[in-house]
């Protein structure tokens, strides 16, 4: 079983200097679609571990967060300097969990004002698109990428939470987001195949 790692990490320079930020990456172990789909590579790197090391390298978050059920998920990542793991429960693992009482969960463990979520099934997103989620969160609650890269919201959004299958963010399209999402093996090579210049195949 994971436990919370004693790692923790406050950027001397966040983004909003009165406002703590935390990131998060949310892995479970099962996957419907594409088994183990986190621990695929992208570009030589498991997408799990990518996604991680993009918040880590933005330097505008507070503290980075893995939430998972899985020890090979979290082995993958542990060696993250920066980067705290968090043991997901049983009871938010399961096909009909939504993604925000999992949020909460982050919450209770690593409390902050606010939170964002990026899904490593997008494994191209420019560091301006959290900024972005950032601000228009600050501003409105909460706020949701277009195409479903990054969610943020603010603890009291978090906490006041209707139905967690409605979702009442604030939308905008970004361009700085790669167009696939990763949910099967046809979607992961077509990810390769954009990003390679000859196909050997």
């Amino acid at each position: 079983m994971l436990v919370t790692c004693s790692i923790r990490y406050i950027s001397p320079s966040s983004y909003h200097k009165h406002v703590k930020i935390i990131a998060s990456v949310i892995a479970r172990q099962n996957s419907k679609r594409l088994t183990y789909k986190n621990l695929l590579p992208y570009r030589g790197v498991p997408l799990v571990l990518r996604a991680v090391r993009k918040l880590l390298d933005s330097g505008i978050f507070n503290e980075v967060v893995l939430s998972t059920d899985s020890e090979l998920i979290g082995y993958t990542c542990m060696q993250e300097k920066g980067l705290t793991i968090i043991h997901r429960p049983a009871g938010l693992c399961g096909d009909d969990v939504a993604s925000v009482p999992v949020f909460r969960h982050i919450l209770e463990v690593c409390p902050a004002d606010l939170h964002l979520n990026y899904n490593c099934n997008f494994p191209e997103c420019d560091e301006s698109v959290f900024k972005r989620a950032i601000d228009l969160a600050l501003e409105k609650e909460e706020s949701l990428s277009i195409p479903y890269a990054v969610w943020a919201q603010t603890k009291k959004c978090l906490i006041n939470y209707g139905d967690p299958f409605n979702i009442t963010a604030e939308t905008f399209k970004d361009e700085g987001i790669g167009s696939l999402d990763i949910h099967t093996m046809e979607d992961l090579i077509n990810v390769h195949r954009s990003n390679v210049a000859s196909n050997p195949w």
